[in-house]
């Protein structure tokens, strides 16, 4: 099976590669059996239906690449070396033992071992990361310059992640260092004039993909839109996508694209 699905621009091609690494909810098989309950098999950590939020993307010209693979099998978002994203805060790592709220993953005696993490790297991370690189180094070679664009949700409340309510919207650009200034401001203009609630890189900066593959001096540039899930869907098990909440916010996420890939043309044009 695929660790990825790959979808191609439908109209005239953009330089612009959107990603969703935490959108996946396949388990290789028996893996499931191993958790440690029902509430860990229910996925809640998964970026619940952003594929289907972004299914626009390829009709707009961009390239369009959703992780097929739950972030329990392996996290694509992370370093592969295992280093903390936000050092001295809580978070769960390269092949997580523990969900968001802390609890185990893993049944007693069930988690895996180095071997298999290293299996795992091999099968469902690099391939994931070395489709990354080939489509922006294309992209880059086409157009002069790349720009990549993180698609992520999180649920409203988790504590031991963030203090309060997570925002509407965070837009995170490795706090400056992936996407230079002026894009990233007209980014957050479209955010400050929409009905939604914003922030900027705060409670989160950009993950792994966002600060590796973003080198504004190499013409390759990378922003992460983080949004509340409650914005299009039911938090609760099964995590049913409610369509009605869903049409308000597509707009404002085609408004994102268009004005980064604007923004950007005229920057680096």
């Amino acid at each position: 099976m695929t660790p990825y699905v790959l979808r191609e621009p439908e109209s005239k091609a953009l330089p612009l590669l959107v990603s969703a690494p935490h959108a996946g909810t396949a388990l290789p098989e028996g893996l499931a059996g191993r958790f440690a309950s029902e509430a860990v098999r229910a996925l809640p950590d998964t970026d619940w239906h952003v594929g289907r939020l972004y299914d626009f993307v390829p009709a707009l010209g961009g390239t369009l690449l959703v992780a097929h693979f739950s972030r329990y099998v392996v996290d694509l978002n992370r370093p592969p070396d295992g280093a903390p994203l936000y050092p001295g805060r809580f978070e769960t790592g390269l092949v997580p033992e523990t969900t968001f709220d802390g609890e185990p993953i893993y049944a007693e005696g069930a988690s895996p071992g180095p071997e298999e993490v290293r299996a795992r790297v091999s099968a469902y991370y690099e391939p994931y990361h070395r489709i990354l690189r080939a489509r922006l180094d294309a992209l880059h070679e086409r157009f002069g310059y790349a720009l990549l664009f993180e698609a992520h949700s999180i649920r409203r409340h988790v504590p031991k992640l963030v203090d309060g309510p997570v925002p509407d919207l965070v837009l995170g650009d490795a706090g400056g260092a992936a996407c230079p200034s002026e894009i990233a401001l007209a980014v957050r203009r479209v955010h400050q004039q929409s009905p939604f609630q914003s922030a900027y890189n705060s409670p989160f900066r950009g993950g792994y993909i966002t600060r590796h593959y973003g080198r504004p001096e190499a013409r390759i540039l990378a922003l992460q839109l983080e949004m509340a899930q409650d914005l299009y869907m039911d938090e609760t098990p099964p995590f049913p996508f409610d369509e009605a909440r869903a049409e308000r916010l597509v707009p404002l996420l085609r408004a994102t694209l268009e004005t980064y890939v604007k923004a950007a043309a005229q920057h680096l044009g």
